[in-house]
């Protein structure tokens, strides 16, 4: 590959790979469990050329590549590919980076105006058959989960009108329907945000718009069975910012957070707005579900400011991470008083990447697992990822209060979020699926996947699969089942 800068987006696990692969019969230590039968797909940012402006949020703009991790019979496989998005196909046909800075299209080269600026580099999304690549800044890509090949941007048929669509689908468990958005839909540093249904059966059946109390970073969303729930956090764009080639994000930290709640079938007509703190930052929710006092107690994990390290330095904030206030906190939300208040609960401590099993979207559950950093560090965290330290340690979360389980991985390793796959044992809480790193030199790093019990994490894994690739951080996967992928064959 070309030579890139010596700046931490590109250096030890941010190091770009560039590389197409297929390798099959995977080195196994350890049993893989008969019930682990399908595929881990994961969305791996990996910039194919060198940049040719200076760029703070460079660790969200690499060309998106789909990651297949294939599990099955005591076996495993993994192949990778580019997303073919028109972004990565101009660059390519350029032979060097023609699109400047992240979300900023007033620094691109002349040749990029008018091109589809997604890299589709965030999550994988399986719904009714369908593979889709998201990133929030435009519309999904899909892709074959087959052969990987991409098939093409995706606009539901032509019935999607927003310009934009979140990476974080909500599907419920229940009717299959899958829950999106988009902010910024119409342009940059717009507040409107779309929010639209997709059937069971992939048809895109209501959309609609209304506006956020300011343009915000809304990165993710929740559900309950009889809500949608809009979390806006004050981390904004500025049009003019970015007219003067500046940065797509400022965080501000007197500005209130706000949750708009609205009947998920309903209108938007019908939004409530709950007001929250100043300053919160909030990348990623566990899950929200209505009480039997029809309360909503929302999950997410939560800290007092915006934790990547390029959005404070743009908004002139440079406060640690032991200062930050980490924490999964609940907020409670009363649909049925007066006051619009949020009441907030700690409820676990620090951490990101939160997973619960699918059935429990929506609805009242009583753990999950997240990732977190070892409180007795033996030595120094992997650096890697958009915010500098990568999570060496796996949480089980008890929403009963029970006692926390916890992994903790030796020294030079780190794991990244894992996925979870439901047994059909009774009383089993399942398996989770994740890749962890371990770093041997300055630039050198083994990669394994790792299953693990998810109903006694503590164990570690039962199953380590060696990849005999150098991999980047993945930012989100997902899992699907054999059954799921021969249905859609």
């Amino acid at each position: 590959m070309a030579e890139f800068p010596g700046t931490p987006d590109y250096f030890g696990l941010n190091k770009p790979i560039g590389q197409e692969y297929d390798h099959t019969d995977l080195k196994v230590e350890g049993t893989i469990p008969a019930e682990v039968a399908g595929t881990f797909f994961r969305a791996v940012p990996d910039p194919a050329y060198p940049p040719f402006i200076e760029d703070g949020a460079a660790a969200l703009s690499g060309d998106g590549m789909i990651s297949a991790i294939r599990l099955g019979d005591g076996k495993a496989a993994i192949s990778m590919r580019y997303v073919q998005t028109a972004r990565h196909q101009a660059e390519a046909a350029a032979g060097e980076a023609i699109f400047g800075k992240y979300r900023n299209p007033y620094t691109d080269k002349p040749e990029a105006r008018g091109l589809d600026r997604t890299v589709a580099n965030t999550t994988p999304i399986w719904h009714a058959g369908r593979l889709l690549l998201a990133k929030e800044d435009g519309r999904p890509y899909q892709v074959d989960p087959q052969t990987l090949e991409t098939i093409g941007s995706y606009d539901f048929g032509g019935k999607l009108k927003s310009e934009t669509v979140t990476a974080h689908a909500r599907i419920d468990p229940e009717t299959g329907e899958m829950f999106m958005f988009g902010y910024e839909a119409d342009g940059l540093a717009s507040t409107k945000i779309a929010y639209f249904i997709v059937d069971k059966d992939g048809n895109l059946t209501k959309e609609q718009w209304f506006d956020a109390p300011y343009c915000a970073m809304m990165h993710d969303f929740t559900i309950t069975e009889n809500h949608a729930l809009f979390p806006i956090y004050p981390t904004t764009c500025d049009l003019d910012r970015l007219k003067a080639g500046g940065d797509h994000w400022g965080h501000e930290m007197e500005l209130e957070s706000w949750v708009g709640v609205m009947p998920r079938y309903g209108d938007v007509s019908e939004m409530r707005w709950f007001k929250g703190p100043k300053g919160v930052s909030c990348y990623h929710m566990m899950n929200a579900h209505e009480d039997a006092n029809g309360r909503i107690l929302f999950d997410q994990c939560l800290s007092n400011v915006n934790a990547f390290p390029f959005i404070q330095r743009v908004s002139g904030l440079n406060i640690p991470p032991w200062e930050m206030e980490g924490r999964l906190a609940r907020w409670t939300l009363d649909m049925n008083g007066e006051s619009n208040e949020i009441v907030e609960t700690a409820i676990g401590p620090s951490g990101d990447f939160p997973v619960i099993p699918a059935d429990k979207h929506g609805r009242a559950y009583d753990h999950g697992w997240m990732l977190t950093m070892n409180p007795e560090m033996q030595g120094p965290p992997v650096f890697g990822g958009p915010v500098g330290a990568m999570f060496n340690m796996l949480l089980r979360i008890d929403m009963r209060g029970g006692q926390m389980q916890a992994m903790a991985l030796p020294p030079a390793h780190c794991i990244e979020e894992p996925v979870h796959v439901p047994s059909r044992q009774d009383g089993h809480e399942g398996w989770l699926v994740a890749v962890v790193d371990e770093q041997t030199g300055p630039e050198d790093f083994n990669h394994q996947c790792w299953i693990i019990d998810a109903g006694n994490v503590a164990a570690g894994p039962v199953a380590k699969i060696e990849i005999p690739e150098r991999l980047r951080p993945q930012i989100h996967g997902w899992w699907v089942s054999q059954a799921k992928l021969d249905a859609a064959a």
